[in-house]
């Protein structure tokens, strides 16, 4: 089989021609992408079908909250299409084009500007990381990387292996989940995983599975390959209203994701984006879900941690009191906050860390 891509509303079959009419307006500043095999995992006759939600438009994205930077990626892009945030850790963004629209998507701005942040040439960007030797590990996005054809990305792959301080390789994708047969259908993709992903350097691909019903037998066929093809799996998912606000779904994600050889790693708190609201769930709240989840799981699925991507860096919600809410540091754009640990007044209503603004102490701990 291969996914017939759809990216125009109307052509959704599933969809009544009402339904089509109303989100064209949607559309219009939001674009919609999708294919066949990933449509055919909905229940259309569940308007609140979660796997709907994932990619068909909503009216609620017209509202007007979130920007379109959220993380302020411009502040770290050092070279054309790459960004280095995190001392260790370069991002490059290597593709504009995705498997499905993720309604949630952080990264809109990729899709609704012309100038877009990613990079066809990356020789400028591969020289930057060639010479920053504090660069171990690099993580290849977009857009989704295995949206390339595979030639294309084994050049960027291969010239990164000729980094000698590039000790691990990141492919970001969705496509394991939105479509699979573009892993199983192409032997020239596992063959190239083959090659480069050695004893010594890994290459990982961090899938996004949000929802327990995408993992279906055509998803674990291209999980199983990946990994017989000696890449590393770890999955990070956003915690989203409608889709895995759910403990029960969130846990089912979890526990599907280990019994396949998955490890959890991240849970993102959903970043406020421009059209993100009606996806979003408060911060609080959703530390509620994800424990709830965990408490549902083995050690194994209950790996993932609860983080918020923000400008300063990955902002792990570690716990909480009747009155506190407590934060770390788990990554840090200035590296002497990494292990930071940050207590403020708990509010119920805040969306992101920076609607905490009543701190109530603040300090590091000590390595």
């Amino acid at each position: 089989m291969n996914a017939q891509y759809v990216t125009d509303i109307e052509h959704v079959v599933g969809l009544t021609n009402e339904e089509k009419s109303s989100l064209q307006k949607v559309t219009r500043w939001f674009a919609f992408r999708a294919n066949d095999y990933y449509l055919q995992l909905i229940r259309w006759n569940d308007p609140e079908d979660p796997i709907r939600r994932l990619v068909i438009p909503h009216e609620g994205e017209l509202d007007t909250w979130g920007t379109l930077d959220p993380s302020s990626e411009e502040r770290y892009t050092v070279a054309p299409g790459v960004q280095h945030k995190y001392r260790q850790t370069a991002l490059m963004l290597a593709s504009d084009m995705c498997g499905g629209f993720c309604r949630f998507c952080f990264r809109k701005r990729i899709f609704v500007d012309d100038d877009s942040e990613v990079a066809f040439d990356l020789g400028e960007g591969l020289d930057y990381i060639r010479n920053h030797p504090e660069i171990n590990n690099v993580l290849i996005s977009g857009g989704d990387p295995l949206m390339l054809p595979t030639p294309k990305l084994e050049a960027i792959v291969a010239a990164l292996r000729t980094i000698d301080h590039v000790r691990i390789i990141r492919i970001g994708s969705k496509i394991p989940a939105y479509n699979p047969f573009r892993i199983t259908q192409d032997p020239s993709l596992l063959r190239m995983i083959a090659r480069h992903s050695t004893p010594a350097r890994r290459i990982y691909v961090m899938t996004h599975f949000d929802h327990p019903r995408e993992m279906t037998d055509a998803a674990r066929r291209a999980i199983a390959q990946l990994q017989q093809s000696g890449a590393i799996l770890m999955n990070q998912t956003p915690l989203i209203r409608g889709v895995n606000d759910d403990p029960v779904a969130l846990a089912e994600l979890f526990n599907q994701l280990s019994y396949a050889g998955i490890s959890p790693y991240y849970v993102f708190q959903c970043r406020p984006s421009v059209g993100n609201k009606i996806y979003t769930v408060p911060v609080e709240e959703a530390y509620r879900i994800v424990e709830m989840a965990r408490a549902r799981c083995s050690g194994l699925a209950k790996c993932a941690r609860f983080v918020m991507s923000h400008a300063n860096g990955k902002i792990e919600v570690t716990g909480n009191t009747a009155k506190a809410i407590i934060f770390r540091y788990n990554q840090a754009a200035e590296s002497d906050n990494t292990g930071r640990v940050l207590v403020y007044v708990r509010n119920p209503r805040a969306y992101w860390f920076d609607d905490y603004t009543d701190c109530i102490a603040s300090y590091r701990v000590s390595p």
